[in-house]
Parts: structure tokens; sequence; C-alpha cells
């Protein structure tokens, strides 16, 4: 019942939360109507909750370092660095111990992914907060270093050989449920409540939407915007390890062109690029919309290079809406 009065109080002060309700289901029948055989079929919409968790995270990471006007475009190369230290990790003990991928191994794992996240994330942080380098000079010049790094460890081709139980990651399910959908549900929670309900979240949406009233304030900005980018790369790598675990492998050029659906999914979902204004609803519900699209688009052949033109033409049609829409208020 809060849940339903949180959510109806979101729409009536969130305009923007309806025109993507009303988006996804146009989006649905139109699709439906055009291939009803093949999209309507349940082993469509289950292969979506299986891969869309692993973007709706890079999407949530995109937004959070969007809400303080920034932008991290080394979200992807995070993910794919941190599944395969992940891996490497894995071949390591398993080869030299000789011991079965158990839950403790995997936890290990996981642990791993994450920190290199948290590290990735705290080097963009450190590099626009204390040389006040442009967020998205920074997180472009890291990105690569991140993939160059990755490609160092794995010499080019694909790591691979995942333990079981990492793989359970990916394409498990839990009573019926797919678990990268389940985790992405969890994840999703624990970030509305931190930005919704907690100081960090709070002094982030300040510092987009007004930086010199969150100074006055007292709001330590570098810190907080330091705090976000961690965020964003342990999302990231989150977002890694479930590719990873779907795949059942690891490599530097894995989900390229995740990038731009995640900044266009963020856009979407009604996250202000100058900073100040998103939510993690708005986003969900973006990539449930984007999914069904480019579900569709698959089912009707659609070429992948003219879904690459798709998804950069939307974009610019989104942003430009949204200029217009702010020069209105």
């Amino acid at each position: 019942m809060r849940f339903a009065v949180d959510f109806r109080s979101l729409i009536n002060r969130d305009n923007n939360i309806a025109q993507l309700i009303v988006m996804t289901v146009v989006i649905f029948i139109v699709m439906a109507a055009l291939s009803p055989d093949k999209f309507l079929r349940y082993y469509n919409f289950e292969s979506i909750t299986y891969i869309f968790p692993e973007l709706g995270l890079l999407s949530i990471a995109m937004m959070i370092a969007m809400l303080t006007g920034g932008i991290d475009l080394s979200v992807v190369g995070i993910a794919n660095l941190s599944g395969i230290m992940a891996g490497v990790f894995f071949h390591a003990v398993l080869k030299d111990a000789g011991v079965e991928g158990g839950v403790m191994v995997v936890g290990l794992g996981v642990v791993l992914a994450l920190s290199v996240g948290a590290v990735a994330g705290a080097l963009n942080g450190f590099l626009i907060t204390r040389f006040r380098i442009t967020p998205i000079l920074a997180t472009l010049g890291t990105g690569q270093v991140f993939v160059g790094l990755a490609l160092v460890l794995t010499g080019g081709p694909a790591i691979v050989g995942f333990p079981e139980t990492w793989a359970f990651i990916g394409n498990g399910k839990i009573l019926g449920v797919a678990v990268p959908f389940v985790l992405f549900l969890l994840i999703a929670g624990l970030m509305t409540f931190v930005l919704s309900r907690t100081t960090l979240g709070v002094n982030l949406m300040l510092i987009g939407s007004n930086p010199r009233a969150a100074v006055f304030a007292g709001i330590q900005k570098s810190r907080m915007i330091f705090y976000s980018y961690m965020m964003t790369g342990v999302l990231a790598s989150a977002a890694g390890i479930i590719l990873s675990g779907r795949t059942n492998a690891a490599k530097s050029d894995y989900g390229t062109s995740y990038l731009l659906q995640a900044v266009l999914i963020a856009v979407l979902g009604g996250t202000n690029p100058a900073g100040g204004r998103g939510t993690v609803i708005g986003v969900g519900i973006a990539v449930v919309a984007l999914m069904l699209l480019s579900s569709g688009f698959q089912i009707l052949r659609f070429s992948n290079h003219l879904i690459d033109f798709i998804w950069g033409a939307f974009l610019l049609l989104v942003i430009a809406l949204n200029a217009y829409k702010n020069r209105a208020r």
C-alpha cells in the first residue's frame, strides 16, 4: 500500500513517468501487432529478463553520474574489466588449488569484481574532483585505460570457463524468476532508497540543481561527487558480473553498444544531463521500453547498423525535446 501511494505521488510530481508508461504501452501494442506470433511468446519476455538487468544497472550508473552534471563514459570498460579480473582469479584458484568453484570461491570473485569497480570509480572521482578534469574527458581517458588493461590480462580473446555457481548469477532462476532480474530489483530498490532517503542522495540532487546553493549549505561538493563516481563504478561492476555470468565469458569489447544505450535510457528516463534531476524508477521504465523496442527490431530483422542509427537519432530527439521543455518552463 505504501509503495502504491509513493508511486502515485511520484507520477503526480513527475509527468515524465506517466509519459514513459504510455510510451512503453504503445511500443508493446505496436510490436505485438506487427509480429504477434513471435513477440508475444513467453520465451521472448523471459529472454528480456535475463538481458536487460545488465543494461539497466549501467543506465542507473549513468544516471547517478549525470545527477551532478557529469557523465561516465567508462562504465562498459569497468564492467568488462571486473568480469575479466574475476575470471583471472577463478583460473588461478581453480587451477592451482584444484578446488571446485563453490559458493566461497564465487563470493570472493564477487568481492574482487566489486572492488575493481570501486577502485575504478574512485580513480574517476579523484581525477574529476582533485585535478578538475571535465568528467567527459576524464572518464573517456580512464575508459580506454580499463580497456587496455583488460586486453593485457586476456591477450585479446575472451576469458572463459567460469564456475557453475558464477553462471547461476547470470542464467539461474529463483522460484521461476531470472536471477539477474531479481538482482536488478534489489539493487534498484537500494539505489532508490539511497537517492531519496539519505543525505548523500539529497546532496547529489542539490549539487546538480544549484551548485552555488550547495556551497552555501555547507555541502562538501568534491566529496559527494567522489562518492557518486564510486557508486557508479560499483554498479558497473555489478553489471559486469551479470554479463560474464550470462555469457560464461568476459572480454574487453563486450557490450560496446551499451554505452550509447545507457546514455539514451538515462536521458529518456527523465535524467537532466545538466544535473539535479533523475529517478531510478524512470530509468527502469525506460529500460523496459527500449528492450521491448529492441526485441521487436530483432524479430522484424532490422539491421544492427540501422538499430544503432535509430538509437543515436532517438537520443538527439529526446535531448532536443527536453531542452525545449526546459526553456518553456
